[in-house]
């Protein structure tokens, strides 16, 4: 090329680019993608593929490579990795093995990581390797799961995707209506969470199963706490009292679940408002979590052995998805209008009626409000305290139903611990608000 068409201080020969950055930097990036291949290929060697343990830590170097050099190289290293998938799958129909496509996908993804490791990302990268390596790892019971799919279930999921990612972007944004009181995206983000919940709790209750007593108790608490106790009550009933000690066990495990998930909502929707009530659902979990296992370690041997397989039904359906919607926008509403009209003791008696409903629509309901600022987080978690301990006090008028008056004392003496102490929790949390406020104030005007 003539020098007189180069630009100003150019010259003929082709020079890779060159980035101001320190030996050290580079280095911990490239230890990264290494590590990040590694993890990735260890898997792969161990199933005794072509591309293994060698082969993903030179991808991911490679990426890593390519990002710390630019777009343009990121590019070529992609475009190389593609390449290198072809030649091995035209390698195994050579060899008659059929198509490595799962190798051939880890492979980008691999290279891809390692192009983010070497344009400075840490958390990314690791996240979708170690994703990528469960998937990997996971393949049979993967396969075993997605076989095992009803068509009812795989109709929920994807009415559960609609929901969130078709319907969701097209709700108005903020309140509406002559009040200013209806907020619709505000309540199908709690539909939506708390179907997730359900969903990912009977998805583990799928794979596992009823691994005893607690085990279930637990999973139906998360999904649906007065479900399971009318459910081991009946199993109570029908076996004339034997399976009792077991429901109890199960039961109180339930309600624990049940006041975790709470906790979980308010720390999601409005982490100010848990921090308001935290020492009340902190006593109540201990004195739950006491019970179950001082229940546990006392329990028969033979009702150690019960195992209650809860029939949960599908935790997603349009019916579920509706009544979830209206009941969190009805407490909505009402909890704003009797909040205006009645202050504090009118949002408490919404809180009180909305527990026996369902408490996990008036905890997000709370919460939602408090997140707006329409109530304070102090008011909104002693809300969630309170339809917490109504939702407590329903699930025994279920329990009555069981006839067995020994499961109905202990139970009731269960419940009273762990209200009263949802209670103290309440006290001592005002007692130390009223003895720290001053300092705390005094440390916010030096």
């Amino acid at each position: 090329m003539d020098p007189a068409l180069l630009p100003p201080g150019a010259t003929g020969a082709l020079t890779l680019p060159s980035e101001p950055w320190s030996y050290q930097v580079i280095l911990v990036r490239l230890a990264l993608a290494l590590a990040l291949g590694l993890l990735l290929g260890l898997e792969r060697e161990r199933r005794g593929k072509e591309a293994g343990l060698r082969t993903f830590g030179f991808l991911a170097l490679l990426g890593a490579l390519g990002g710390s050099l630019g777009e343009a190289f990121a590019l070529l290293a992609l475009v190389l990795t593609g390449m290198l998938a072809v030649l091995l799958n035209v390698h195994a129909l050579r060899a008659g093995e059929g198509v490595e496509l799962t190798t051939s996908a880890a492979m980008l993804v691999t290279c891809m990581a390692g192009v983010l490791c070497g344009r400075g990302h840490t958390i990314t990268p690791a996240s979708v390797m170690v994703i990528s390596t469960a998937l990997l790892a996971w393949k049979e019971r993967l396969a075993g799961f997605s076989m095992g799919l009803t068509e009812g279930e795989l109709r929920s999921a994807l009415l559960l995707a609609i929901l969130a990612i078709v319907i969701y972007p097209a709700l108005p944004v903020g309140a509406v209506g002559p009040w200013k009181i209806v907020e619709p995206r505000a309540a199908w983000i709690t539909v939506i969470l708390i179907a997730s919940i359900g969903f990912v709790n009977y998805i583990l209750w799928k794979l596992y199963g009823a691994r005893g007593i607690e085990l279930s108790g637990l999973f139906g608490g998360l999904v649906n706490s007065n479900f399971t106790v009318i459910e081991m009550t009946t199993r109570v009933r029908e076996s004339q009292g034997r399976f009792a000690p077991a429901a109890y066990r199960g039961i109180v495990v339930a309600l624990c679940a049940m006041l975790g998930r709470n906790a979980t909502l308010l720390l999601i929707l409005s982490p100010l408002a848990l921090l308001e009530s935290v020492g009340a659902f902190a006593l109540m979990l201990a004195a739950g979590t006491a019970l179950a296992v001082l229940a546990h370690l006392c329990a028969e041997r033979e009702a150690a052995h019960e195992n209650a397989d809860l029939k949960l039904t599908l935790p997603f359906s349009l019916h579920v998805a509706l009544k979830y919607g209206a009941l969190f926008l009805l407490l909505h509403m009402v909890g704003i209008l009797m909040q205006r009209e009645f202050g504090e003791a009118g949002f408490y008696a919404v809180s009180l009626v909305g527990g026996l409903l369902s408490s996990a629509s008036a905890v997000a309901a709370a919460a939602t409000m408090a997140s707006q600022g329409a109530i304070s987080p102090l008011v909104a978690g002693h809300g969630a305290v309170i339809a917490s301990l109504t939702s407590l006090a329903f699930s025994f008028s279920f329990v009555l139903r069981s006839g067995d008056r020994r499961l109905m004392r202990q139970l009731m003496t269960a419940m009273i611990l762990i209200a009263a102490a949802g209670g103290l929790g309440v006290l001592l949390a005002s007692v130390l608000r009223d003895l720290l406020g001053p300092w705390i104030e005094a440390l916010g005007r030096i």
